[in-house]
């Protein structure tokens, strides 16, 4: 499985970024799974952002609740997750890594697939 990002950038404060994430090569292994968002801040650990279950289950961080939305499809048998954000702060600004693995009990166990990560930048 191959993660591959794209949509980061550079936005002011208020404003909105879509990020994608296409899994490309095999399906991710699992009968119950997940594709989210992990995001790294300089000096900071990474922390998941938002994640979405192959049933629906969806998970926020709590800043982020109210302003991120994510989603996602399956097109010619390939995943796709969509993090919608809004009314961005420059405290989200980090690298957004978009992740896969097992969804078990309602839980999102430890990603086993990463991207490379792209970019988002809000300026004040």
């Amino acid at each position: 499985v191959q993660l591959v990002e794209s949509g980061g950038g550079l936005v002011q404060t208020g404003g909105s970024l879509r990020l994608s994430c296409a899994a490309n090569g095999d399906d991710i292994t699992y009968t119950e799974n997940y594709m989210g968002w992990y995001r790294q801040a300089p000096g900071k650990q990474r922390e998941l952002v938002a994640f979405i279950s192959n049933g629906g289950s969806t998970g926020y961080t709590g800043s982020v609740k109210g302003r991120f939305t994510i989603s996602r499809d399956r097109d010619n048998a390939k995943d796709t997750v969509y993090l919608q954000m809004d009314i961005l702060k420059p405290e989200d600004t980090a690298v957004y890594y978009c992740v896969g693995g097992e969804f078990y009990n309602n839980i999102a166990l430890p990603p086993e697939y990463w991207g490379q990560g792209t970019q988002v930048t809000v300026s004040s």
